[in-house]
């Protein structure tokens, strides 16, 4: 923390503080290390702030934990005058899912689509739909972003799978995942998080380890706690202490 506030002095000793590049990179640097206070002032320094500047607090914010903070400011964003672009809405779809709230998150969906569209930011932005209607347990709306996609990665079939196990549609989660192999995309160790917790939904005790021995075997991905807790979990409710 010290550092930070010594690296910012530096930056206003050389009348570097409202410098767009400068201005947007102390909002991230004090948002990721949780001084929340210190960000809100570099952001509120300037009154003339860029779009940078809006993006930077948005995601500290939303990935800091402060949804509905972030959610204001992103509609304290639209009454300045400025439009959001696809890094701007990346951030927004994160927080609106963390709430789960629904008429929220539709409102968003809207949005999406009027910010600037980039081929990269934009199958970011539709991950991220995925993942705020997964998480607000409307699966039905996350599948219609999910099928209208030109281009599907890792993410995209994760947060379908991950969304499913999570509201316990587990032949769903399990056949997404038979599709995405079948397409030649390569699981990451989120997607067997999703597809061990669809097991377990399932008490599909025998399914569980075989997905669980095939991450090992077949990917050589190393188990991590969140994927042991879930052959746990599978195992006990099943009586196998």
């Amino acid at each position: 923390m010290e550092k930070n506030i010594k690296l910012h002095g530096v930056a206003i000793k050389n009348g570097l503080e409202t410098n767009m590049y400068s201005e947007s990179g102390f909002i991230s640097l004090y948002s990721k290390v949780g001084d929340f206070g210190n960000t809100r002032k570099v952001f509120d320094e300037n009154t003339e702030r860029k779009l940078g500047s809006w993006n930077a607090i948005i995601a500290g914010l939303s990935q800091g934990g402060r949804a509905k903070e972030a959610i204001e400011m992103f509609l304290e964003l639209r009454e300045s005058g400025l439009q959001p672009d696809d890094v701007t809405m990346v951030s927004v779809t994160s927080a609106y899912g963390s709430l789960g709230d629904l008429d929220l998150a539709s409102q968003l969906h809207k949005c999406v689509f009027q910010a600037k569209e980039m081929e990269k930011s934009d199958l970011l932005m539709m991950n991220s739909l995925i993942d705020m209607f997964g998480k607000c347990g409307k699966m039905d709306l996350a599948y219609r972003v999910f099928s209208r996609m030109k281009e599907r990665n890792v993410s995209s079939w994760t947060s379908m799978i991950v969304g499913y196990a999570m509201h316990g549609h587990v032949g769903d989660a399990l056949e997404c995942f038979r599709c995405m192999r079948e397409v030649g995309v390569r699981p990451n160790h989120v997607t067997f998080i999703g597809v061990l917790s669809a097991c377990v939904h399932g008490g599909m005790v025998q399914e569980g380890k075989y997905y669980f021995n095939m991450m090992k075997n077949e990917y050589g991905i190393a188990p991590m706690l969140q994927h042991y807790g879930c052959l746990v979990d599978l195992l006990g409710r099943a009586g196998l202490l």
